[in-house]
């Protein structure tokens, strides 16, 4: 545990491109393992006490984002579907290949017609475009398939790492019924978790930062529905 969190702390401090060892490698386990239990402890032994008190301090009101959510579909969607999607959207791409890079910038394309849709902006058209994007993307995920890491991404790694971290967490105060600036402080868990999440994904892989995400959710999840 020691080495790995001076690891941890090394890489975070000077984050470079690196190639991801996978959790067929020896030890990959036991280290998402530890990373999942340095996490948590951080997460509810630390911030979340020190967030509760902020919030109740404060009169902040609670997170909206799965209320109109029923019950049936709570934890498939809090531990299974938003992990994946997630980890997808912000960590997939961050070992620079173009084909990754191409489905992110599909997924942000298809994001940006469904809102159209849904706000009633030429929604025919956007409609159109949303399955054109479906055609689409698989094919240039297969074209791009052979292509490399641009020398561009690799100088800028450190930037876009941060980017990545600081975009996840910042996400997540549309969770709130409205803005205020005394509810920046309430990202801090999703901003850890980018933190660790990132140094997973390119240290072990996507598919470890899916666990440990995924885990980690449902321990969230689980002290709520305790406490309720």
């Amino acid at each position: 545990m020691t080495a790995l969190l001076r690891d941890f702390a090394a890489y975070c401090a000077r984050p470079r491109l690196t190639e991801p060892s996978g959790l067929g490698a020896p030890g990959a386990w036991r280290t998402v393992l530890a990373l999942l239990v340095f996490h948590l402890a951080v997460l509810l032994g630390v911030l979340s006490p020190l967030l509760g008190l902020w919030q109740t301090t404060m009169g902040l009101p609670a997170p909206e984002a799965f209320a109109a959510v029923s019950k049936g579909w709570l934890v498939p969607l809090v531990v299974v579907i938003a992990p994946l999607g997630e980890e997808i959207v912000f960590r997939g791409w961050l070992t620079g290949r173009v084909r990754a890079m191409w489905l992110l910038g599909c997924a942000v394309v298809a994001g940006v017609l469904l809102a159209m849709v849904n706000y009633h902006v030429a929604e025919i058209p956007a409609a159109l475009g949303v399955v054109g994007m479906g055609l689409i993307a698989p094919g240039g995920w297969w074209w791009l398939r052979r292509r490399g890491v641009p020398g561009w991404f690799e100088a800028s790694f450190p930037v876009l790492f941060a980017l990545s971290i600081l975009i996840f967490g910042l996400s997540h105060l549309t969770n709130y019924p409205h803005f205020s600036w005394a509810l920046v402080p309430m990202v801090l868990p999703q901003l850890w978790a980018g933190l660790v999440l990132s140094y997973t994904r390119m240290r072990i892989g996507l598919p470890a930062s899916m666990l440990i995400h995924a885990v980690s959710n449902g321990a969230a999840i689980s002290l709520a529905l305790v406490g309720h």
